[in-house]
């Protein structure tokens, strides 16, 4: 008798594990990409001339929103993609400083659950590799909120190159894992370096038998512009046209593609931009080398995102993963409007170690086609991302739907998929409720948008915005005026209606204040830093 009941034991606890380990492998994996800085129109899936096939295979395989929102900025975009929260309910409303208020204390607040507590709670391996820039003090790190493994950097930027020869221009900005303090050695490449730690983490995982979270979140293509030569060299003379000509090439692709819909209005020509024609030919060097450097970052980006791909398809689990595709913000340009520049620091031609080139209006213009305004602004330009989902088991390849997806719907998309359930409690905080809607019924064809029944709302830096149905409601600090515009006609946003629906601005400005007062959001006018607002470029 002792023998079967050992025997039977031993069964039971077979068949259990199985059962178990079924169970866990219909748990699909995520990754989810964030790039940095990136314009709505850089993808070759977006209309871009830039190579970037293996994002380009993720959206002719999967979904393109033609409407997905960010935050306008890093952190804030980074806050609430991590969360599921409006970024100062998550605390971080104004940058990864502290302000002095809960909504804008620079880092985290233990209410805001990240996706990985809550998936690593739900039995998946969480695991990240780039920038964090939602914490600087060691108790805020990936590690200390959720992330079984984390490499990458804390802060807002970091040079791609070893800058040790360079000691007297700029320190270099560290790195870490896991905890433990790095720096980038000669030889290396930041870019590579992250896709390096991601594919060693998902080789790792992969002995666990557990589903897994994979966040990517590359720093290309933000500043400083620094770029591998095998790279630079395949878009020499790419980009001699210039901006005016290339904008119409994007524009004309973006309509093929179905991105740009007919009818649609495209924003008006910015007037800060010179035209290309009336510069001199030693201004177009300059120029069309800032470009050629900018472009061999996302190939790059690109280049790492299709090695993650092949080590899926190696470890056999392409067939059950998501992964989701997006930019932090539009392209960072608005220096001559603020005048506030950082001066450049460089110690070699641009592209290289201890360069410190900047992308500038002047291309940032195109990056966004056919959008208005850029990054830290409110307008369609600063808040769009190019959004893409692919996830074979799922979502109809080669579709693109109008979407009007936000950051906050990631986590309840991530949670149904996995079937995690959301913390009623969580070491002893009562979390506080997911603020988006789930993007699954997107994501299957069963709706083109999301239904949320209520505005989408953003705040940072006193520039304010308020999105509902085709409306969308804007406006930019210091002015207090608001600007309304029909997305659904002008996305472009160069016809202000305001004047016109004045019952339709009186009832978004109205849910705009009671939705301010319910998440913390303070007048500017009464915590902005000293300096004012943010400068572009700034953000180390």
């Amino acid at each position: 008798m002792k023998k079967f009941f050992l025997l039977f034991s031993a069964i039971a606890g077979l068949l259990a594990g199985a059962r178990a380990q079924g169970q866990s492998a219909k748990k699909p994996n995520i990754i989810l990409i964030m790039a940095d800085d990136m314009g709505y129109s850089d993808l070759g899936a977006f209309g871009s001339e830039i190579k970037t096939p293996n994002i380009d295979r993720l959206a002719g395989e999967g979904l393109r929103f033609r409407e997905f929102y960010n935050n306008s900025i890093c952190a804030p975009t980074r806050a609430s993609l991590l969360t599921g929260q409006y970024q100062h309910k998550a605390g971080v409303g104004y940058f990864n400083v502290n302000l002095g208020l809960p909504a804008y204390q620079g880092y985290l607040n233990r209410q805001s659950l990240t996706l990985a507590e809550v998936l690593r709670n739900s039995g998946y391996s969480t695991l990240m590799s780039g920038k964090w820039h939602v914490g600087d003090d060691s108790a805020a790190w990936p590690n200390q909120r959720g992330f079984d493994h984390f490499f990458g950097f804390i802060g807002g930027a970091s040079n791609y190159f070893d800058i040790s020869p360079f000691p007297e221009k700029v320190p270099p900005v560290p790195l870490v894992k896991d905890n433990r303090r790095l720096t980038l050695q000669p030889g290396q490449y930041l870019t590579d370096e992250i896709g390096n730690n991601a594919l060693e983490f998902l080789t790792e995982q992969d002995k666990t038998g557990k589903p897994f979270f994979l966040y990517l979140a590359f720093n290309a293509p933000h500043w400083p512009l620094q770029a591998l030569p095998e790279d630079i060299a395949r878009y020499k003379g790419k980009y001699d046209i210039g901006w005016d000509s290339l904008r119409s090439q994007r524009l004309a692709r973006q309509r093929e593609l179905g991105i740009l819909t007919p009818g649609q209005t495209i924003n008006v020509r910015d007037s800060l931009v010179p035209v290309w024609n009336n510069l001199s030919f030693e201004e177009k060097q300059l120029w069309k080398a800032k470009m050629e450097v900018y472009a061999a970052m996302i190939d790059r980006l690109d280049q790492n995102v299709g090695r993650v791909l092949a080590k899926l398809k190696e470890l056999k689990k392409d067939d059950n993963t998501l992964v989701v595709f997006l930019s932090d913000n539009g392209a960072q340009g608005g220096y001559a409007v603020s005048g506030r520049r950082r001066p450049q620091r460089n110690s070699g031609p641009l592209g290289t170690a201890g360069s410190y080139g900047y992308q500038e209006e002047n291309w940032a213009y195109v990056s966004n086609t056919p959008l208005d305004n850029y990054k830290n602004n409110m307008h369609e330009g600063g808040i769009s991302a190019p959004f893409i989902a692919w996830f074979p088991r799922q979502i109809k390849g080669g579709s693109i739907a109008k979407g009007t997806g936000h950051l906050i719907d990631l986590a309840p998309t991530f949670y149904e998929l996995a079937g995690a359930a959301y913390p009623k409690k969580y070491n002893g905080q009562t979390p506080h409720p997911l603020a988006g809607k789930s993007l699954v019924p997107v994501f299957t064809g069963k709706l083109n948008e999301v239904d949320r029944g209520e505005p989408i709302f953003w705040e940072r830096a006193g520039n304010r915005a308020v999105r509902k149905g085709k409306w969308k409601l804007v406006s930019t600090y210091p002015s207090y005026k608001w600007e309304l515009y029909d997305l659904e006609a002008d996305r472009g946003e160069t016809r202000n209606v305001a004047g016109q629906y004045t019952d339709v601005v009186n009832e978004l400005s109205a849910a705009y204040f009671a939705w301010a007062e319910k998440t913390g959001v303070v007048d500017y006018e009464k915590i902005k830093p000293k300096g004012g607002f943010y400068i572009p470029g700034a953000d180390r």
